[in-house]
């Protein structure tokens, strides 16, 4: 989970709980969700480590045939308090401009819904330094699959492949990486990975923003 890399020519990176933290406003949302389907609620804990992928891969399972119903409570409730509630991430501008002045090409690809991501990098003003701005349901096939990673070098000049870094908290991010053959870059504070990350090991293991910069 760590050793030496060439350096990459491009980083594409998660959204939520790499370069941003809005995590309570999610669990907010997919509580009222819950309560309008007569579900259990969660804490925020177990948000951060049940949902993984995109609503739309997401919510079928857990709400069968009132799926369409149950995302129209969810997004309602999460445009209302998205943008008061969303914190960047420690150490993650500085980073951001570190990796820019490196001119390395830098992207987005996350399973948030793309005009809810897109809206929220505008908030921070961070959307000038992403090449491509890549969410859920902005190509056919959301993380893991590779589409939104091609979709997000589109018109860089630079292919998936080793020149690129994907960086980001969680398994699906692993596999995301893998399944499109770039370098797989786990971004988070525990030491421990867990079953998640048994068929998606990651080439190396950083510790917050920092730690990526350090390297940089």
């Amino acid at each position: 989970m760590s050793g030496s890399l060439p350096p990459p020519r491009a980083i594409l990176f998660d959204w939520d709980n790499t370069l941003v933290d809005n995590w309570a406003v999610i669990s907010g949302a997919l509580n009222a969700t819950f309560l309008a389907m007569g579900h259990p609620e969660w804490t925020e804990a177990e948000c951060r480590a049940r949902i993984r992928k995109s609503a739309r891969d997401t919510f079928p399972e857990m709400f069968g045939g009132r799926w369409r119903d149950a995302e129209r409570v969810f997004y309602s409730t999460f445009e209302e308090r998205h943008l008061e509630g969303l914190r960047p991430m420690d150490g993650a501008l500085a980073m951001l401009d570190l990796a820019a002045a490196r001119g390395l090409y830098l992207g987005i690809v996350s399973n948030k819904h793309g005009r809810y991501l897109r809206r929220e990098a505008e908030h921070l003003g961070w959307s000038p330094r992403f090449g491509r701005i890549v969410g859920a349901t902005d190509v056919a096939a959301d993380k893991p699959a590779a589409d939104p990673v091609h979709a997000a070098l589109a018109g860089s000049g630079i292919a998936a492949g080793p020149d690129v870094w994907f960086v980001g908290d969680a398994g699906v991010d692993m596999h995301c990486a893998l399944n499109s053959g770039c370098i797989p870059v786990l971004l988070r504070d525990e030491e421990t990975l867990g079953e998640e990350f048994d068929s998606c090991a990651p080439h190396l293991h950083l510790r917050g923003c920092s730690g990526l910069a350090a390297l940089l």
